[in-house]
């Protein structure tokens, strides 16, 4: 997976105020945590950091004040509920070659057996521990031809080399709903009825 590198600066003033003052300058309170180190608070480029989180579990590349660099990937995003804009975002310090606990997206190619069955996603992303700078996108499950009552496990999904699973292997991941047929239930229809002819 590639770096993005994003310019960092440390900040002092905290509060809400802060906070507010911060954003008003298209800019996003942050924190760096991690290896024991005590936390370190940001003030980080909202545009920038907006394009970086596109990608799930991106590794981003910090220039702290133009002095150090340091490795993080995301770990809590706080956004507005109405407008989506970041309000505030929590990094975890990494270093290459360590391992670390993360979700990656499960995505699904094929299609269902015939019969209108139901794909229920129970785990949208699977958690595994991976190298931090090698973190993999995502995965990629085949559910061709399976049917209402058929499931996959965690343990049924192949892993790209060097990443393993952070759960259960008998944790499901998607399972097949039987399609089930839409009929009005006998009350409601007759309380249709009682009102046309009211």
């Amino acid at each position: 997976m590639s770096e993005v590198k994003i310019s960092a600066e440390t900040r002092t003033e905290f509060g809400k105020g802060a906070a507010r003052r911060i954003r008003r300058d298209s800019k996003v309170p942050g924190v760096l945590y991690g290896h024991g180190s005590d936390p370190l608070h940001l003030t980080l480029p909202g545009h920038d950091l907006l394009l970086a989180l596109r990608t799930p579990n991106v590794l981003i590349s910090l220039d702290i004040d133009g002095k150090t660099n340091e490795l993080a990937i995301p770990k809590a995003v706080q956004r507005d509920a109405i407008k989506g804009f970041l309000e505030h975002v929590d990094l975890q310090l990494v270093k290459r070659g360590e391992k670390v606990t993360v979700e990656i997206p499960v995505q699904t190619e094929g299609e269902l057996a015939a019969g209108g069955n139901l794909l229920e996603h129970v785990l949208n992303a699977l958690p595994v521990e991976t190298e931090a700078t090698h973190i993999p996108e995502g995965v990629t499950v085949s559910v061709e031809g399976l049917e209402a009552g058929a499931s996959v496990l965690a343990k049924d999904i192949t892993l790209p080399k060097g990443t393993t699973l952070a759960v259960d292997g008998d944790t499901v991941v998607l399972q097949v709903l039987a399609a089930q047929a839409e009929e009005a239930p006998e009350g409601e229809a007759a309380e249709g009825e009682e009102v046309a002819e009211a």
